[in-house]
């Protein structure tokens, strides 16, 4: 099929380059005309324009957008006027689901379709495939169903990659179990599929701070080779004989990858950074949030449900970014007041 994207960044020129490998043709535009000839040079049809790509595509057209959640609606009301019923635009960003529900329903008036596909894979997907989480009307997932089998780790090429129709019983393939199988899920209606990513995201905040912290915990243990202090603001260690480990941490994880009932691709990933550098020096350990795990958190809020583990990681990326320097000198001035305690240097 043809199809149409907006934002040429990690993702998105990777998405063109594996359409494109599957068959598809591609017309891409950016506002960085350096990342549109980049991919043009593997094929895609370049266009200067929104208005130009969306003059190139065949209706039914399909338009892809993969831009920072800020500004889809700004692309949307520049792709509005241009569109016409029965085409579709597809968000593959990272947008709050409540905006695709308001999307969904202001699009639905001129006709003009909107699916919400939560995107994962990252800069891996190009050779190993993105898992698809899709949300909105069956009859515009179908439409889209050769591009988001060839986009999925499956990596098929039906017929239809061709531009031939879908087959009868094509509608409602996407929701199949077999989808599933492949990388791509048509979740439900329009917001299902930005609320499962979000969710998915949630989850990955949490297996990232279990690692991150067990291994911290691998990496102090030779407190006890260390020499302790003695003085009143410092706990002493209990027994510093029990703490005597210099660890190899890149053999650990590179151990737990084979058999471990703990191996997963963020352990992969892991065991790759410190196989390069054991001390990670390269970092300052100041970790951003895109905004999904906070959604998450506010969903089971609202819903009543239950996510220590989930609001913990969340809060711990707040910690590292220097949110809670104000609180902890709060704390010294309490110890000072109330017990004459000084802070010790670091």
């Amino acid at each position: 099929m043809r199809i149409g994207m907006i934002g040429l960044g990690r993702m998105g020129a990777n998405m063109v380059l594996r359409l494109l490998k599957g068959g598809h043709e591609c017309v891409a535009y950016d506002p960085k005309a350096a990342a549109v000839e980049a991919v043009a040079a593997d094929g895609a049809q370049a266009a200067r324009s929104v208005a130009e790509l969306v003059r190139l595509l065949p209706p039914p057209r399909a338009v892809w957008i993969m831009v920072p959640a800020a500004i889809v609606d700004s692309v949307i009301a520049q792709l509005r006027p241009l569109l016409a019923a029965g085409d579709t635009i597809i968000d593959g960003g990272n947008s709050n689901y409540r905006d695709d529900i308001r999307r969904a329903d202001e699009l639905k008036g001129a006709g003009i379709r909107y699916l919400d596909v939560g995107t994962s894979g990252g800069v891996l997907g190009l050779e190993e495939g993105f898992c698809l989480m899709i949300g909105g009307e069956v009859d515009a997932v179908a439409q889209l169903e050769p591009a988001l089998a060839t986009l999925a780790p499956g990596g098929r090429m039906p017929s239809t990659a061709r531009g031939e129709a879908p087959s009868d019983g094509a509608a409602g393939r996407a929701a199949s179990a077999a989808a599933a199988a492949l990388g791509y899920l048509h979740c439900g209606p329009p917001g299902a599929g930005h609320f499962v990513k979000m969710i998915h995201n949630g989850i990955e905040y949490g297996l990232m701070a279990a690692y991150a912290e067990g291994l911290n915990v691998l990496a102090h243990a030779d407190a006890g080779l260390r020499g302790a202090e003695t003085d009143a603001e410092t706990a002493p260690l209990a027994n510093p004989r029990f703490f005597q480990y210099r660890l190899d941490l890149a053999a650990i994880t590179e151990v737990w990858r084979h058999g471990s009932i703990i191996s997963s691709r963020l352990l992969d990933l892991t065991a790759q950074a410190l196989a390069r550098d054991k001390k990670l020096a390269a970092f300052d350990g100041r970790v951003a949030d895109s905004g999904e795990g906070r959604w998450t958190v506010e969903a089971a809020i609202e819903t009543g449900v239950p996510a220590p583990v989930l609001s913990a990681a969340l809060y711990a990326r707040f910690e590292s970014r220097g949110q809670a320097e104000f609180a902890n000198k709060v704390l010294s001035a309490m110890r000072l007041a109330f017990g004459g305690h000084l802070e010790k240097s670091a």
